[in-house]
């Protein structure tokens, strides 16, 4: 009985490039893209796999530097075991495609159309390529349509999504049913996706996979009631195909943390469990974070709460607020309003802000006043 060990992996998409990070930030960024590669190759020695699969956007782009593609196309060079590249929707087979330079390279295949491929003996690979950079049709359906039943093991290697998020399906989405039907009469014995950047079966066969990118592209949303986004990024898969059955397993590679945070602030306690949060993060120049904040601080909480950021901001790769959501209002208490000890015209217009403080222009009016006093 035929069998096989490879590793799944998709969305690499080197040379990525990220707002949200300074030139530092980002050239560290950069180069655990390409780190990736290498750690794939560490991967698939550990467990035995006798190939890699990279299902659609290994590049970020067509159009990279010099040096990101001499990097990237050297860093697959030097994996211990053959690799093939999909041609996904960042990076399709188009006529200047980085593809094209993998030409002569030992070790490295380009699933450029959908002839099956003999990996090993009684091992097949079928591609289902992008050759522009938007699909028009079923493109995974398209690549089975015309194959039979196989004796050996035959993997398919798709990229694109197999449920619509809008509210009507697009004809380029994977019939999954149609799947199913090629998995349960032996045409294929493994389908393996890219495009979804967090790792996580598709369907009921457990046959069905999208890798996950194994590097983090993007948040994952930690807000209470609304968790979500790139919640399972920075995975492979390892893939065991034989005897009917199909094991996957998910090994961490990712050393990125990218986390969106929300927190209610009302006090100096809460102030220092949201600031002794941040302080947690084990390797903050490889953390991003965004956070939302909500809540009326004093002018000493409030300052407790911005002399922590400033501090720990540095040590972040990138620590910022989301300014769409937060919600978080300076507001001094009697006693420090009393403190001012202002008095004439303005210490009369603080008596009257204070009466009308419901009133959401009194009290920025009030907080802005209490701003330039204590500055004063």
């Amino acid at each position: 009985m035929t069998s096989t060990r490879f590793l799944h992996t998709s969305d690499l998409q080197i040379g990525m490039d990220r707002h949200f990070l300074d030139d530092d930030a980002q050239a560290r960024f950069n180069d655990a893209r390409l780190r990736a590669i290498t750690r794939l190759g560490e991967v698939a020695r550990e467990q035995d796999c006798e190939f890699i699969v990279v299902a659609g956007d290994v590049f970020e782009k067509n159009s990279l530097s010099a040096q990101t593609t001499a990097r990237a196309l050297e860093a697959l060079k030097q994996l211990p075991v053959p690799v093939y590249l999909l041609p996904g929707n960042h990076d399709p087979l188009v006529a200047d495609s980085i593809f094209y330079r993998t030409t002569g390279i030992e070790g490295v295949h380009v699933l450029a159309d959908s002839e099956p491929v003999q990996v090993s003996a009684g091992v097949e690979l079928v591609g289902a390529p992008l050759l522009s950079r938007y699909a028009t049709v079923d493109l995974v359906g398209q690549a089975l349509a015309g194959l039979s039943p196989y004796d050996g093991v035959r993997i398919a290697v798709g990229h694109g999504q197999a449920h619509s998020r809008a509210a009507e399906a697009t004809p380029d989405l994977i019939d999954l049913e149609s799947v199913e039907q090629k998995l349960a009469d032996g045409t294929i014995d493994y389908l393996a996706l890219g495009d979804t950047h967090s790792a996580q079966p598709v369907g009921d066969s457990g046959r069905v996979w999208f890798s996950g990118a194994p590097e983090t592209t993007d948040f994952h949303d930690l807000t209470p009631g609304v968790a979500g986004g790139e919640v399972n990024s920075g995975k492979v898969l390892v893939v065991e195909v034989g005897g009917g059955a199909v094991d996957v397993q998910e090994v961490e590679v990712g050393q990125w943390t990218f986390h969106a945070l929300f927190a209610e602030l009302t006090d100096t306690t809460d102030v220092d469990e949201f600031l002794a949060r941040l302080s947690a993060y084990p390797d903050k120049a490889r953390t991003v974070i965004k956070y939302a904040l909500r809540g009326t601080l004093g002018l000493s909480d409030h300052r407790r709460l911005t002399q922590g950021l400033t501090r720990l901001a540095p040590a972040f790769a990138a620590l910022y607020e989301r300014e769409r959501l937060m919600d978080l209002h300076l507001e001094p208490g009697e006693d420090e309003i009393e403190a001012m000890n202002l008095s004439g015209y303005t210490g009369a217009a603080v008596d009257e802000l204070v009466e009308r403080r419901e009133e959401p222009a009194a009290r920025d009016a009030l907080n802005l006043l209490f701003r330039l006093s204590k500055e004063a």
